[in-house]
């Protein structure tokens, strides 16, 4: 992996408190930044799976007012109402070839939604924003 190299400076009291932790856990103080940096850095999208990357890296580029958009987002009536029929269809073992399929997509899109809302929040949660609990959304 190719790395880049930079220059910080940091307030005397954070680097020491870098250093002591450096010390107490027997780490070298740049492997205990990387590791820093890594952690509060904001979420990544390259660990989900490849058919949703796309999607969630986009919302990198949104604004906050976007972002909040969609974390608020919700499926339509019509979406859930028909995904729930088409699971009732399936719990009694009565779906057709092409509901299957329906039923797959809907699962799809109901997983895109779902990971695109939770990538917004945690997008909007690592620029300093207050995550109101789900019901609030």
């Amino acid at each position: 992996m190719k790395t880049q190299n930079i220059t910080l400076s940091l307030p005397e009291p954070l680097f020491l408190r870098f250093q002591q932790m450096a010390t107490a856990t027997r780490q070298p103080l740049t492997g205990l930044l990387l590791r820093a940096v890594e952690v509060g850095g904001p979420p990544s999208w390259e660990e989900a799976p490849a058919r949703f990357q796309a999607d969630l890296a986009a919302l990198d580029r949104l604004d906050d007012d976007a972002l909040w958009r969609v974390a608020r987002s919700h499926p339509s009536q019509a979406a859930v109402a028909r995904f729930q029929e088409l699971l009732e269809r399936q719990a009694e073992d009565r779906l057709k070839q092409e509901e299957q399929n329906e039923l797959k997509q809907l699962m799809q899109e109901a997983d895109l939604l779902m990971l695109r809302k939770a990538h917004a929040l945690s997008l909007l949660r690592w620029c300093g924003h207050a995550i109101p609990p789900a019901e609030k959304l």
